[in-house]
């Protein structure tokens, strides 16, 4: 051994590129899918009158019992159906650390969540991609021969998909968990704007886990707070493998003080879902640019020159989205985020001068 060497990192993450969450400054940021409003005032002093008591040099309680209660009696479950975990992205990992890994199988559809594919690579898991067809709708023949040979371990199916925003119909979910042994998560994360959920189901397949985060209609992205719901035996295996401590006491506290009052937060996501229908109504009057259909809280289009339009929007008018035009089955796409009316109007209104301007230059 050289001094001064260093040995190689662990062969599959040769090819993996790290995921592209660099903080960027623009005054409407409209990418990450976060909600554009804080939470209520009346939520903040609330959470904000703690902080006196509030014990900083205590560890949390390691499974968060009084969140995990809240969020089971709101769902009709035992709270040893609930888990908590630091975002969405603990409790994916901790799929790929149970049901993946060596010699194990992962179905996915591209295009999809691309941390998915990374979790199974970062685990060693074989993925089996299943690509959805232009529309990106699932192909269910395909879905079928391949779980019908019986040797896949994990699938996970984002509903509504990420970054298309359609769902999936719920007649075939039903049927993939019915004709599969595999562990089956339906990722929820934007059911809040979707209203839509796998939650009847859960007693009837214990093979399904459902996904859901604060991140996104509770205004909670900058404390990182997911959870699943799934039958207890899955329950127990995630608790063999979660990182301990992982969600601080702060954020649990804030969740349960969200959480108790979710009812506040109705009219923002009903303001949401119509900034949806305006962001939608107002791509589809544009030359050009074909707008797909979404159920989440953003809304996925196709144009011409997606990479300078990005650009254009970014250095000339301040607004940042999500670029997916180089992305295989993407190509050409872009994803914006709703967020205020005010918002709203000016991305619209940008993504016409730029078009206009782009055809007067070709006259």
């Amino acid at each position: 051994m050289k001094q001064g060497s260093l040995r190689p990192a662990r062969k599959e993450l040769e090819d993996l590129i790290p995921y592209d969450a660099k903080e960027v400054k623009a005054d409407m940021r409209l990418a990450a899918n976060e909600s554009p409003l804080n939470m209520p005032e009346e939520l903040k002093e609330r959470i904000a009158n703690h902080l006196g008591q509030f014990q900083f040099n205590r560890y949390p309680d390691a499974t968060a019992p009084r969140l995990r209660a809240l969020i089971a009696e709101a769902n009709g479950l035992d709270p040893d159906n609930v888990l908590i975990g630091n975002g969405g992205d603990e409790l994916l990992m901790n799929m790929f650390l149970t049901w993946g890994g060596a010699g194990r199988k992962f179905v996915d559809f591209p295009p999809t969540f691309s941390m998915y594919e990374n979790y199974a690579k970062i685990t060693g898991t074989e993925v089996v991609s299943i690509p959805r067809d232009e529309n990106f709708e699932i192909d269910q023949e395909a879905t079928r021969k391949r779980l019908a040979q019986g040797d896949i371990d994990l699938v996970i199916l984002a509903n509504p998909n990420n970054p298309s925003g359609n769902l999936t119909d719920e007649a075939f979910l039903l049927e993939l968990l019915g004709c599969t042994d595999a562990l089956v998560c339906i990722d929820e994360a934007y059911f809040e704007f979707s209203r839509t959920t796998v939650r009847p189901y859960l007693d009837r397949y214990p093979n399904l886990v459902i996904l859901r985060t604060f991140s996104k209609a509770f205004s909670l992205a900058a404390l990182r707070v997911g959870y699943i719901l799934a039958d207890t035996r899955v329950i127990r295996e995630f608790l063999k493998v979660r990182q301990p401590y992982s969600v601080s006491a702060f954020s649990q506290w804030a969740a349960q003080v969200v959480y108790r009052d979710r009812a506040m937060f109705e009219n923002s996501i009903e303001e949401l879902i119509r900034g949806r229908t305006r962001i939608i109504e107002g791509l589809s009057a544009i030359d050009g640019v074909e707008v797909f259909p979404s159920d989440a809280n953003y809304v996925m289009f196709r144009i011409a020159h997606a990479s300078i339009v990005w650009r254009d929007l970014f250095y000339n008018y301040s607004i940042q989205i999500r670029d997916f035009s180089r992305a295989p089955l993407l190509e050409g796409c872009l994803r914006v985020t709703v967020g205020t009316e005010s918002e709203d109007a000016a991305f619209v209104a940008a993504v016409r001068e730029i078009v206009e301007r782009e055809e007067a230059r070709n006259v």
